[in-house]
């Protein structure tokens, strides 16, 4: 039987980077996060066309390199699994699109993919109204696309010509998206990641991003469809803060992915009060990160942070942060987001062991779920050998650790102290009450959670990096960490 969700920390990790593949993930969990991981969230593991997995061919299949789906199965009975959905895109290398290339019109997939045509109701879209479309990247999301019969087609593809969109208002879609998440759900996951939802929904006069009402009606059908099957859903979406207060307010998890930045902030100048704000308000029922397979974001804290103290913030990013340069998240090194920031979170912090475990810290105190991505979790720098192997930019933050770099990096002071101060978070009973922030200096930070009368609380100096951590100790007496 598979696990259900977990108020424990959740591992973000490629199948093939801690460890060749799932049976050596299996066994580096077992034999060094026991007690510290309790929820694994495994990258995209099926045929893929590019971009890392996230241009999934089909997902009824795994890759071979990785394992078979009986490995993941057997993760799921000891850990809570989240998958990816890419709902907004597949691959054009996908038997649906291949099929879809050479039948045309008669092609039982023909109404799968966006036309142009369809989501601007019979006609093209005029340079201004191309101009409004929210997109990342200077070009226009469509692509002319020649069929087997020779006639050809404007094609919506959001991101990249590996990946193009799904109409999701077509039955043969829907039918298509039930199927493979009733099978995704089957083989053991708890959570489905709904990867780019916010790019579904096209509409004429509007910028296609977030369109309401239309995507709360995906996202509740969606939603509910899950449940039927014993699992929940992840909206996943860079922007701004208060597009994730908007899901919250329908209920949904959602990711604090300001809280990178609002760490980073802290750290670097000294003053909790950005930090203390957004944990006031922030959502508690959300997925915590400090780092994720994508780069540090920057779109994310707007408004939570001014435009200056964004800009001193990424300035002392580069300035203190270790083998890192701005042109690592530059066209030349094909970066795929300008508002994103490519680097380790440790090494973002001068590979500074203090202040990374002071970040983890605040993180694990945090309202929510934490999320760890594996390069975090064995506080990894920099890889800029990889980087200028491939010249991606976001490869800095891409390791691949072998079984042996993994067993000796657990001899480092830091991973010890990090191990342990997980196996806190997810065994002490406070995480699962409220989080209070008692008044201190703003050199200084203080985060309590409660749960009846246990209670856990962190007390951080900001300048020097230190903290202490007290709790209850379940007899009625107070201890220290």
């Amino acid at each position: 039987m598979k696990r259900g969700l977990s108020n424990g920390i959740m591992l973000i990790t490629y199948a093939d980077s801690l460890g060749k593949n799932l049976e050596d993930l299996r066994y580096v969990l077992g034999k060094w996060y026991e007690g510290a991981v309790e929820g694994v969230h495994i990258l995209p593991f099926f045929p893929s066309s590019g971009d890392r997995g996230f241009a999934p061919e089909r997902y009824d299949r795994i890759l071979p390199e990785f394992g078979t789906w009986e490995d993941v199965e057997e993760l799921s009975r000891k850990y809570c699994l989240m998958f990816d959905f890419m709902i907004n895109h597949i691959s054009p290398n996908s038997p649906y699109f291949r099929d879809y290339l050479e039948k045309h019109d008669q092609s039982e997939w023909k109404d799968m993919f966006l036309k142009v045509s369809t989501a601007w109701k019979g006609r093209v879209p005029t340079e201004e109204e191309i101009g409004r479309i929210y997109k990342r990247k200077d070009r226009a999301p469509f692509e002319r696309v020649t069929f087997g019969d020779g006639t050809t087609e404007d094609l919506w593809c959001t991101f990249s010509t590996e990946q193009m969109d799904l109409d999701v208002n077509a039955p043969v879609t829907a039918r298509f998206i039930e199927r493979t998440l009733s099978d995704l759900i089957g083989h053991g996951a708890a959570l489905i990641r709904l990867d780019a939802f916010a790019y579904c929904i096209k509409k004429p006069g509007t910028d296609c991003f977030f369109v309401k009402p239309e995507i709360w009606e995906l996202l509740h059908g969606i939603e509910k469809f899950a449940a039927a099957k014993g699992a929940q859903i992840l909206p996943e979406i860079h922007e701004h803060y208060s597009i994730q207060l908007d899901l919250a307010k329908e209920k949904f998890w959602v990711y604090d992915f300001a809280l990178p930045m609002l760490v980073l902030h802290t750290l670097f100048s000294g003053s909790s009060a950005r930090l203390k704000h957004w944990l006031e308000i922030c959502p508690r029922k959300q997925f915590t990160t400090l780092d994720t397979h994508d780069g540090i974001g920057i779109v994310d804290v707007k408004d939570l942070l001014s435009d200056e103290e964004v800009d001193r913030t990424v300035a002392a990013l580069y300035e203190t942060g270790a083998n890192v340069k701005r042109k690592y998240s530059s066209a030349e090194y094909n970066n795929l987001d300008i508002y994103q920031i490519n680097c380790t979170y440790y090494s973002a912090l001068g590979n500074d062991d203090a202040a990374y475990l002071l970040a983890r810290a605040i993180q694990f105190f945090a309202p929510g779920i934490p999320q760890v991505y594996y390069v975090g979790l064995l506080a990894g720098e920099n890889d800029i050998a990889l980087l200028e192997e491939t010249k991606n930019g976001r490869d800095i933050n891409r390791h691949y650790y072998t079984v042996e770099e993994i067993e000796r990096d657990q001899e480092r002071p830091l991973i010890k102290e990090l191990n342990r101060l997980m196996g806190f978070r997810n065994s002490h009973p406070a995480f699962a009450g409220e989080c209070l922030l008692p008044p201190c200096g703003d050199g200084r930070l203080i985060i309590r959670r409660e749960e009846g009368d246990r209670f856990a609380q962190l007390e951080a100096d900001l300048k020097s990096f230190a903290f202490t951590i007290a709790y209850s100790d379940g007899k009625g007496n107070s201890a220290a960490y």
